[in-house]
């Protein structure tokens, strides 16, 4: 545990919780202020956007880590050395499979490494897979609060602009993957390596098939299911980190 000031994120381990939130957008991190008490901003740098409050009664960070594996990977690393030990991803995603709607959540129980970030660590032998806490916690969190949900695999991947894309996609839907984004598989294989607990939780914002430009702008302008699917997605991560802490006094 360092108590240098990391470089991207701008913590130490004056600043660091036991949990951490890991959404992408910096956006995100200030409506999951609203979820939580005693909110103190502590960084913002790039697209690092950092802070800290507490979720009945155990203290949390949120940390916004960008678009993609490298700059999740950064926000891991960094993360892991000032103390924190468990992360859970709170992102959006494209569904792959017919039956999942937008604002329905995906819990991932592995992901694809179709994407460069964990490969620069290790072969892709090695497994892109959560914490089995984590992912039974998340599991229960969901079920327990009701809202729509699968559980399952997913693929990370680079771009979703490739000329190739929808051959892409109907390939891994053919093989039962639920959807795709571009963070998770970074995230659990350096967790695994690291000695962290992770885990994913997913928001669907484009259906397959659906038209993906279109369906990013809505999220991005707050509009449609994909903002309660947002909600919905915080606060099982959350309920997953208090039962979690009560396995783990």
């Amino acid at each position: 545990m360092s108590e240098i000031l990391q470089p991207h994120i701008r913590l130490s381990s004056k600043n660091a919780a036991k949990y951490a939130l890991l959404p992408g957008d910096p956006g995100r991190v200030t409506r999951i202020a609203d979820y939580l008490k005693n909110v103190k901003e502590l960084s913002h740098n790039r697209e690092y956007y950092c802070i800290s409050g507490t979720y009945r009664g155990i203290e949390v960070m949120a940390v916004s880590t960008g678009i993609g594996g490298p700059s999740t990977g950064i926000a891991v690393e960094e993360l892991s050395k000032i103390g924190v030990k468990t992360l859970i991803r709170i992102g959006s995603c494209g569904a792959l499979q017919s039956d999942l709607k937008k604002g329905d959540l995906i819990i991932a129980s592995g992901a694809v490494r179709d994407e460069g970030t964990s490969r620069a660590y290790i072969s892709t032998a090695y497994p892109a897979i959560p914490d089995t806490d984590v992912l039974f916690a998340l599991i229960e969190s969901a079920r327990r609060l009701g809202y729509p949900f699968r559980y399952g695999l997913i693929r990370s991947h680079d771009s979703f602009y490739v000329d190739e894309e929808d051959e892409i996609d109907d390939f891994w839907r053919n093989k039962g993957i639920l959807g795709a984004d571009m963070e998770s598989a970074a995230l659990f294989v350096i967790g695994g390596l690291r000695g962290l607990k992770t885990g994913s939780v997913l928001n669907v914002i484009t259906e397959y098939r659906g038209d993906l430009k279109e369906d990013i702008n809505q999220y991005a302008e707050r509009e449609d299911m994909s903002m309660e699917g947002e909600r919905r997605e915080i606060l099982t991560a959350l309920e997953a980190f208090v039962r979690i802490d009560r396995m783990n006094p």
